[in-house]
């Protein structure tokens, strides 16, 4: 079994993918070209933005923003303290300050309480200036980001809208990457949207900074790479990722989109009454990067990942550290009753096997073999 399979998709669109990616080999135009503008004119029509610009990772996606918006020394970014290291990496590679904010524990995503209140905090102590809020759509769902433009527009705050994990979820039909000022995904492999390397884009609807955007990731160039105008970077999407994306954004929109989430109410329904699983709230769709369960304690959560295990179930925990807690950051000091929620979640969460491909008979194993295990207990 596979946590998340990607040989079943390869399996299945291998002529359209081995026909894409030799076309390209066929044509010899490894960097742009053709597959890179079709899939930025796809990316952006999905959704539903003027400006999608490709780049090499989605952690430099970020960074592009960052550096776009001119965040640097003495400005303030808050970001959930519950994710991927790279949210927070993004800011300090900047010289910023990373303000960590607890999240829901139902959602795991950034409470909008407790950052109103960071914000607050920060204003009042007067030696950060706030500049950007960064949400991240963990696990596929959508931050309740109508709360967090409401607190942006408040406070005079950009939104960078962390769409890593959450290209395909939604809010009431508007889709993730079309969010705050700015936002950025990733094509990681396991991501819900994944190429066969690593590979990033940003999407906005501000055609003046997707410009700015297009000349940093490319050395600065100005009318071409051979004028510089200004400092910049070499983060561009290569061509047979491109090809690859393409067809697999059409299997995306066309079934596994759907099929994650009919997968999700397979799980929920033979887990309910076992173990926490994921809260979709009303309106939002997720695109399921991952399907996470809770536990009641740690020893629980480790003791179950063991036995399935062995029984040839792969599982995963994301995350067992917070970002406060990274030995990168200890710089910074924080309080560690400000991150109650996160604190519990990195010792109760375990993500199961999710993908597209899943069959329902190992859905019922997985599920099964769950069951037995809390009746041990």
């Amino acid at each position: 079994m596979e946590f998340r399979d990607l040989k079943a998709q390869y399996n299945k669109y291998k002529k359209e993918i081995d026909s894409a990616i030799q076309e390209v080999l066929n044509n010899a135009n490894f960097i742009g070209g053709k597959e890179v503008d079709l899939l930025e004119k796809r990316l952006a029509e999905y959704v539903g933005v003027k400006n999608c610009i490709t780049c090499a990772n989605g952690t430099e996606a970020m960074t592009l923003v960052m550096m776009a918006w001119d965040i640097k020394e003495g400005d303030a970014v808050f970001v959930p303290d519950f994710t991927f290291f790279s949210t927070g990496e993004i800011v300090s590679f900047r010289g910023a300050t990373p303000i960590f904010v607890d999240v829901d524990r139902y959602t795991f995503n950034i409470d909008t309480i407790k950052l109103e209140n960071a914000v607050k905090k920060v204003r009042s102590e007067g030696k950060l200036t706030p500049k950007v809020i960064i949400p991240v759509d963990l696990f596929g769902l959508p931050a309740n980001h109508i709360e967090v433009e409401r607190i942006a527009k408040k406070y005079n705050l950009k939104v960078l809208e962390d769409a890593a994990q959450g290209f395909g979820g939604s809010i009431n039909g508007r889709k993730a990457c079309s969010f705050g000022d700015v936002a950025t995904t990733s094509f990681f492999p396991a991501k819900p949207l994944g190429c066969y390397g690593d590979g990033g884009a940003i999407f906005t609807n501000d055609d003046d900074l997707a410009e700015l955007l297009k000349s940093l990731k490319v050395h600065g160039k100005g009318v071409n790479k051979y004028d510089n105008i200004r400092i910049g970077v070499n983060s561009r999407l290569d061509s047979i990722q491109a090809a690859v994306l393409n067809v697999k954004l059409t299997a995306f929109i066309e079934h596994e989109l759907d099929d994650v989430n009919r997968i999700y109410k397979l799980y929920t329904d033979k887990l309910k009454g076992t173990v926490e699983t994921p809260i979709i709230p009303n309106g939002y769709v997720s695109s399921f990067a991952q399907y996470t369960i809770k536990l009641n304690n740690k020893e629980e959560r480790d003791a179950l990942q063991v036995k399935l295990k062995e029984e040839g179930i792969p599982s995963m925990v994301y995350y067992f550290k917070p970002l406060h807690k990274q030995g990168a950051l200890a710089a910074f000091r924080y309080d560690e009753s400000d991150f109650d929620a996160t604190n519990v979640l990195c010792e109760t969460v375990l993500s199961l096997p999710m993908h597209p491909y899943l069959r329902e008979e190992e859905i019922k194993y997985i599920a099964l073999k769950i069951r037995n295990y809390n009746k041990d207990v």
